[in-house]
């Protein structure tokens, strides 16, 4: 990922390839595409999964239904191609989080990335309903897992680079919790059904900034 395989694929890219019939090769196909699945998001958000049916579909997105049907064959498709933009998405944050990181531009590990990752929770309350529900294919709950180790490792490689070596199992440990504890906080603030109370955010930033500090201390007390 980060370290040697270069950017995932945009959110637009990633979700459109996710199960479609056909590939939208013109503008406007790709434009469609869109629509459906911003459709598909606010229904989500807004009424939840029981009422994500095609027809609901192409109602919100102000297309004939028959449109929705040339690009996914049924709902779990739709579903599919959403939660893998919403993945595909943090993978991007994550990439970007590390390249700034690098380059001498995070001055503020955590502050930084729970702002990050809080306003993809805030922008995306469709993929918060999804997960919260888990209405997920095999397929999914696999990428959705393989997200959350691609974001861990990212972290890690950030971790190791401001502490100036290797971390190993400690860091990797530690990377891993702190992606569970933020995904966990983080759904539960932005899950539907009200505003979201952001105290909760500013303790979760408080919580990690002392796990930080006491990891970076142990990391580079073993350095030294």
């Amino acid at each position: 990922m980060v370290t040697g395989t270069g950017k995932p694929q945009s959110a637009s890219q990633s979700a459109s390839r996710a199960r479609l019939r056909r590939q939208p090769q013109q503008a406007r196909s790709r434009a469609r595409v869109e629509a459906i699945l911003t459709a598909a998001d606010r229904i989500l958000s807004q009424e939840g999964y029981e009422a994500l049916t095609m027809r609901r579909i192409a109602e919100e997105a102000g297309s004939p239904v028959g449109s929705i049907y040339q690009f996914y064959p049924d709902k779990s498709a739709v579903v599919d191609a959403l939660g893998q933009r919403y993945l595909a998405a943090f993978k991007t944050a994550i990439d970007d989080l590390v390249e700034r990181a690098v380059a001498g531009e995070l001055t503020d590990l955590v502050g930084t990335m729970v702002d990050v990752y809080a306003e993809l929770f805030r922008s995306q309350p469709g993929g918060t309903a999804l997960w919260a529900g888990r209405h997920l294919s095999p397929e999914l709950a696999r990428a959705d897992e393989a997200t959350n180790t691609l974001v861990a490792e990212g972290l890690q490689h950030i971790v190791e680079h401001l502490t100036g070596g290797p971390g190993g199992e400690r860091a990797q440990r530690a990377t891993r919790m702190v992606v569970w504890a933020a995904n966990a906080v983080l759904h539960e603030v932005f899950k539907s059904g009200g505003d979201p109370d952001l105290d909760v955010v500013d303790e979760l930033t408080r919580m990690l900034h002392l796990y930080w500090d006491d990891l970076r201390g142990r990391l580079t007390a073993e350095e030294g």
